[in-house]
């Protein structure tokens, strides 16, 4: 060990090996070593082939078709491994890991083949000389923690076989016009004797492989520690041809660290659980007694306290590392049956495979609440409650099965009964099982609330009108390198550089990078389009503050300065895919303010300004920001993987 250790140590001040991030795509992790260097000290070859560093490169020639490896003089059980690669004139190649010796002198391990009929995962043996003496394709991870979830690896995100996981939506060609939201998920796929991007995690018992553009199926086995527990890196070439690898990068996934606890001035943090039970709170007068409560997913807290729980549904906690929090991932309080106690309304399951339900406020009885039945399956990971035809009484905007976006409202007569659902789309890719980003507001000044997603908004037309809203495309989201689909969390619409056009602002990947605002234009005709403007995006741009986080999945709007303009708090949720399945899974569980500064001199005339609110809890699927306990600041109340919590504006305190 102290030998490896040693030698590390020789990698990183000479220079061969160093801190410095790796240049091209955007990555979904920070290496903690890029080859750098002009020698391949540290490196030891086996087999057939001749090596040498050249210009901060590694280019490898096979003397024999079987070819050999240089491998790593440092060993790792699981890690991240990024490269750009160039495989030409007939060569063969792939990446080997945990290349551990047998008892035959040989090596076994895990290799990523990397050619063009053939960029899979194998368990494989070789022999003292480094000849292939084996190869088995890796089965099908199971999807626990750790193995690559394959039913996200599927263009719409959904289970292979259930009905769910293709969606062609004909009727939303205009989709293919967006140029960063194609119709389903880009695909990694290998450019043949061209510069490839490559990204490798190895973590527990799976693989998972980036290939440029996305993600490669073929390549997410279950990776057995039968086949190799620990060992160095090793890159192959054979055949005929010559390979080069480039801004080879490694980072060690075994070592994680857990921030000291940090909460801003600004607010006074209030732990209400330690527990997982939900991802999304919501505020209302439970018992009638005055003084608002707050609801999250089986139990409800009594103010102002709220250290009193009693619980709607039967409570399950749930691991993060394992499990979603199926009773509950968003929900909203209002008094559905009118009367006069407010219910709770739960979009159950996963977001798009449960339906949504409604539970019946009992009116004081210190009993668990009637559960029913109101709503299809919830297709988008965010559903937004609102009045949107100014009758006093909201409705529900949701994405259900099918592919359309619908509003729910129940009927007054009947509640309990299925609610009643009034579609404003057509079927398409912005209600997909599992689609994200969702919003509402008045775009277009009319006095109307329309409808906003990661493919755009939809008009509302005048009262009494009948039919579909008119859909305006835009691409307020993005594909990323994520396992969730295109677009963020709740998006906001509101005039963020003050020149009497509402804006959108939004997250643009919700388990992946990016913090955008798009700024309306209108042309002399006036035709609204929207400029975007990004101030968060990955490790290789300029961000505000140089804040960066992944997953923003829960986000807010509120005043938070008292200035007058809406500021954005957006969080990160921790580990939403059950380990490296999604960027930096297991980084600071953060949630954040983002004032609102309105600059001339800066992008679109607005800039956003991070503040910190706290860093060990972060967010869920909803994020409840209002002045709870009437004291003149806005509180912020969030339930996630890591517990419940209200933040208590401090303000003029």
């Amino acid at each position: 060990m102290q030998k490896k250790l040693s030698t590390i140590y020789l990698l990183i001040s000479t220079g061969i090996l160093s801190f410095s991030p790796a240049h091209g795509a955007p990555r979904t992790f920070k290496p903690d070593y890029v080859f750098s260097g002009s020698s391949l000290d540290g490196f030891r070859t086996l087999g057939q082939a001749d090596w040498k560093a050249q210009s901060g490169e590694i280019v490898g020639t096979p003397r024999s078709a079987a070819g050999g490896w240089l491998l790593l003089d440092h060993s790792w059980q699981d890690l991240g491994f990024l490269a750009t690669f160039r495989c030409s004139g007939g060569c063969s190649t792939g990446v080997l890991f945990r290349a551990e010796k047998t008892p035959e002198g040989g090596l076994k391990g895990i290799l990523i083949s990397l050619n063009v009929a053939d960029v899979a995962a194998y368990a494989v043996t070789l022999d003292a000389q480094g000849k292939i003496l084996t190869r088995k394709t890796l089965d099908k991870p199971s999807g626990k923690r750790g193995d690559a979830v394959t039913w996200l690896y599927t263009p719409a995100g959904n289970p292979p076989g259930t009905g769910k996981a293709e969606h062609p939506f004909p009727l939303a060609p205009q989709i293919d016009l967006l140029p960063d939201i194609p119709r389903a998920r880009p695909f990694g796929t290998l450019r043949a004797g061209d510069w490839n991007e490559l990204e490798i995690i190895v973590d527990a018992m799976a693989t998972k492989a980036i290939l440029n553009e996305g993600p490669v199926t073929t390549a997410a086995g279950a990776s057995a520690l039968e086949f190799g527990r620990f060992g160095p890196v090793g890159l192959y070439v054979g055949g005929t041809g010559e390979v080069r690898f480039r801004n080879v990068g490694v980072r060690d996934l075994n070592t994680k660290t857990i921030p000291k606890e940090v909460v801003s001035s600004r607010f006074r943090m209030q732990r209400l659980s330690e527990l997982f039970y939900a991802w999304s709170t919501a505020v209302a007068d439970v018992n009638r007694d005055g003084i608002p409560d707050l609801v999250s997913g089986p139990v409800y807290y009594l103010g102002p306290d709220y250290t009193q729980t009693r619980e709607i549904y039967v409570a399950e906690s749930y691991d993060p590392s394992s499990q979603y929090p199926r009773g509950c991932a968003v929900n909203f309080a209002w008094d559905f049956t009118g009367d006069g106690w407010p219910d709770e309304w739960c979009a159950t399951g996963n977001n798009g495979d449960g339906p949504g339900v409604l539970f019946v406020n009992p009116r004081g009885e210190a009993r668990r609440w009637d559960r029913y039945v109101v709503t299809p399956d919830v297709w988008i990971e965010e559903t937004q409650m609102a009045d949107m035809d100014g009758d006093g009484r909201p409705e529900l905007v949701m994405g259900i099965p099918g592919g359309t976006i619908v509003l729910a409202s129940p009927d007054p007569a009947a509640p309990a009964q299925p609610w009643k659902l009034t579609p404003i789309s057509e079927p398409g890719p912005w209600a997909a099982n599992s689609s994200h980003g969702l919003g509402v507001g008045d775009v277009n000044g009319d006095g109307r609330l329309d409808v906003v997603c990661a493919f755009g908004w939809w008009e509302q037309p005048p009262s009494g009108t009948k039919g579909l809203w008119k859909h305006h495309p835009v691409a307020f989201g993005r594909w990323g390198k994520s396992q969730g689909n295109a677009g963020g969390a709740e998006m906001g619409v509101y005039d963020v550089n003050g020149d009497g056009l509402n804006d959108v602002v939004t997250s643009l990947e919700a388990h992946g990078w990016g913090l955008a605002w798009f700024e309306q234009k209108r042309s002399a005709a006036g035709e609204i389009s929207f400029e975007r403007h990004i101030f968060m995006d990955n490790y290789d741009t300029k961000n505000a503050g140089d804040v960066l986080f992944t997953e923003p999945h829960g986000a807010a709007f509120a005043d938070i300065d008292g200035d007058g303009i809406k500021d954005f708090i957006v969080g990160k949720r921790f580990m939403s895919h059950f380990g490296y399945n999604d960027p930096d899974p297991y980084g600071p569980a953060v949630i954040y303010w983002y004032r609102v500064v309105r600059n001339k001199q800066a992008p679109g005339g607005a800039e956003f300004v991070p503040e910190l609110i706290h860093n060990r809890s972060g967010v869920g699927s909803h994020v409840t920001a209002m002045d709870i306990d009437k004291d003149g600041s806005v509180d912020i109340a969030t339930s996630s993987s890591l517990g419940t919590y209200i933040f208590w504006g401090t303000k003029g305190k």
